[in-house]
């Protein structure tokens, strides 16, 4: 295994202490990052270009935040999937599913604009979390062959094209790919398997170049994959629970990575806050929600 020897010089973006740091997503219209703290049931937003902050509380945990076409915020809540209006002035359930002892996680939106939300269970028991499709109406289809029996659904993406769907079940240490054809996933296979020690793949980012870059709990830092599954660069983290990552910024040029202090005794000072690699390659454009 060989990864590439450039140094990356990672920056704080935004110092902060979220117990689960989770889900950044660049959202264009705002030009700003919107990221979660789960554990902490709030939604955070920062904007690079003045620096401006926003916090918003929700009242459950909430597993992931997307833009919503038509502004607003879809989310993924430990009871179902709920849409904030612009600013957060308004709430409503999309979808209401409560299951006790199961809340919603990592969640991606498909390039045409449904939601696909994860689960899993709080002691993460194999088999108790899952991975659906959500359309703007409401619609839930269900992944029951290949994505339904899962113990922590993480990290999901497309290809550039579109026809490739990566997805992390993070207790596999592997991310695997699937067949996409616009609205479901087939025939999935390993992609990337990642070595005993290295930590646990979480969140991911496909770029221009159809790489995959992966977070890695408890491994401390983010790689990238080539589309055959080469793995070829390397970012060494200070902080040892770096849980997603997500192009933004000008050009979609930098790299932004939540990261986690909850579970541990004596957390790195800069565990929970949200670092930012500068021209770290290029990222694809967003596709926001369509309901």
């Amino acid at each position: 295994m060989t990864a590439s020897p450039k140094r990356y010089a990672y920056e704080v973006a935004v110092r902060e202490q979220a117990l689960l740091g989770e889900g950044p997503t660049w959202d264009p219209a705002g030009e700003r990052l919107i990221w979660v703290d789960i554990l902490g049931s709030r939604v955070h937003t920062y904007a690079p270009g003045d620096g401006r902050r926003t916090v918003m509380a929700t009242e459950q945990h909430v597993g992931a935040a997307k833009p919503r076409a038509g502004g607003g915020l879809v989310v993924n809540l430990r009871d179902g999937i709920g849409l904030y209006g612009p600013g957060g002035a308004s709430f409503t359930w999309l979808v209401r599913d409560p299951v006790p002892g199961r809340r919603g996680n990592d969640a991606a939106v498909s390039p045409d604009g449904a939601l696909w939300a994860g689960t899993m269970r709080y002691d993460e028991a194999p088999g108790g979390g899952g991975l659906t499709r959500v359309a703007a109406d409401g619609t839930v289809t269900g992944q029951s062959g290949p994505l339904g029996d899962v113990a922590v659904s993480n990290g999901t993406g497309w290809s550039p094209d579109g026809r490739r769907m990566y997805y992390a079940d993070s207790p596999t240490r592997r991310v695997d790919v699937l067949d996409f054809d616009g609205r479901h996933a087939r025939n999935r296979r390993p992609f990337a398997v990642i070595e005993v020690g290295a930590g646990d793949p979480d969140g991911l980012a496909v770029d221009a170049d159809g790489c995959v870059w992966i977070a890695l709990w408890n491994g401390g830092a983010v790689r990238r994959y080539t589309p055959d599954g080469r793995l070829d660069r390397v970012i060494a983290l200070p902080v040892p629970r770096p849980t997603a990552c997500a192009f933004g910024g000008p050009g979609l040029r930098d790299l932004y990575i939540t990261t986690a202090r909850a579970g541990q005794e004596r957390p790195h000072p800069l565990a929970g806050s949200v670092l930012v690699v500068p021209d770290a390659g290029q990222g694809l454009p967003g596709t926001p929600f369509a309901g």
